[in-house]
């Protein structure tokens, strides 16, 4: 997971140098804009892959998981830009564990 972490970090650098002539804030809302944008994509993948899009793109599971994964480093990025030292403490804390009692329900 340090790998992953340490990726994170690198290309925070390079986005926030990118970046430097905006200010803090609004360099954080635009990250956290771009996890959205990202999430889009992976739907409208989705949906092409269904044959749902007005536009005729067709698309495969493969693009669905790439535009999946471009979401999940979109929002580690997002984690890092707000919190740059916890980022890292916040992701291994993670979520409330789910009980077996909560998903029962769910098959």
């Amino acid at each position: 997971m340090d790998t992953l972490w340490d990726n994170i970090e690198k290309l925070s650098a390079v986005y926030r140098a990118a970046g430097a002539h905006l200010p803090d804030k609004e360099v954080k809302a635009l990250q956290v804009g771009k996890v959205a944008e990202e999430a889009v994509e992976a739907m409208h993948a989705l949906h092409g892959l269904k044959g749902l899009t007005t536009c005729g793109d067709e698309h495969t599971w493969s693009e669905v998981q790439n535009d999946l994964v471009g979401s999940v480093i979109t929002a580690l990025l997002a984690m890092h830009y707000i919190d740059p030292t916890g980022a890292r403490a916040t992701f291994g804390r993670g979520r409330r564990p789910l009980q077996v009692s909560e998903v029962d329900g769910l098959a």
